[in-house]
């Protein structure tokens, strides 16, 4: 299927500062194979390898490794922490509920609705529906949350034994699909402490996109000058000050505004 979430993690081994940085699944970049359109579409085309290649070709990255979860994953791993803090706003709660209603069907369980607004406790059901919320906002905002959840996830992490994240990590590692070891991510556990989420954000960013229907693509997020907002991302994940994109990277820029420019005048 086409990939909901994109985000890519940039990890410093020395400063051990974590940053996450969403890809808008509606982008439209060349999705690693001279074919051009929503770049969610790599993984239905061709898994998480060509998924990879795609960010590789676009982003100037040496991508190698990655895991894919899905809903089902995600919530359990939740609860099997016992919840993550979120808050909550008003207009959220009739869309999280929404989604919990439609997942819970699916998975033929019970769901807790949410009742209050405010900062509370969500369960894995809860925090997935409210990562799926679009309805408020936009897309971008979407993904905020779901930054929120992996942050809270994280923080959350970091309050258990290494024990305790064993036994989660290696119940779970059944519900995903990653090119790591299970016992490399047994040994991660170990200095979980040491890390944190210091920054994320989305991209292309929000001063470098436009939005508009790409003819048959559908309504498209359009990264204005790729190599623009390519510079940005790796000063962004890497303090890379003034980075001069590869040849690669600027034929597809160049690509993009090509086949875009006339549906966003």
């Amino acid at each position: 299927t086409r990939s909901d979430t994109i985000i890519i993690a940039s990890i410093n081994l020395e400063t051990k500062d974590v940053k996450l940085v969403s890809v808008y699944r509606d982008t439209f970049l060349n999705l690693g194979n001279d074919t051009y359109t929503k770049c969610n579409a790599a993984y239905q085309k061709g898994g998480p390898e060509q998924a990879i290649q795609m960010l590789n070709t676009n982003l100037d990255m040496d991508i190698t490794d990655f895991i894919t979860v899905g809903f089902k994953g995600l919530k359990d791993v939740v609860d099997a922490l016992g919840g993550v803090e979120i808050e909550i706003t008003k207009g959220e709660i009739s869309h999280l509920n929404n989604y919990q209603y439609s997942m819970a069907e699916d998975m033929k369980i019970e769901y807790t609705p949410v009742k209050e607004p405010g900062l509370q406790k969500l369960n894995g059901l809860q925090a997935v529906a409210y990562c799926r919320i679009r309805q408020i906002g936009n897309d971008f905002q979407r993904t905020e949350r779901q930054r929120t959840v992996l942050t809270q996830i994280s923080e959350k992490a970091k309050t258990m034994s290494v024990s305790q994240l064993n036994e989660i990590a290696t119940s779970a590692f059944s519900e995903v699909y990653t090119s790591l070891e299970l016992q490399e991510i047994l040994d991660m556990i170990t200095e979980i402490t040491d890390y944190k989420i210091v920054e994320s954000a989305g991209f292309p960013e929000m001063n470098k996109l436009k939005t508009g229907t790409i003819g048959s693509h559908g309504s498209c997020v359009v990264p204005v000058n790729l190599a623009e907002s390519v510079s940005w991302l790796h000063e962004f994940l890497f303090e890379e000050e003034n980075y001069q994109v590869t040849e690669r990277v600027q034929k597809n820029s160049d690509t993009i505004d090509a086949k875009t420019s006339e549906y966003l005048k």
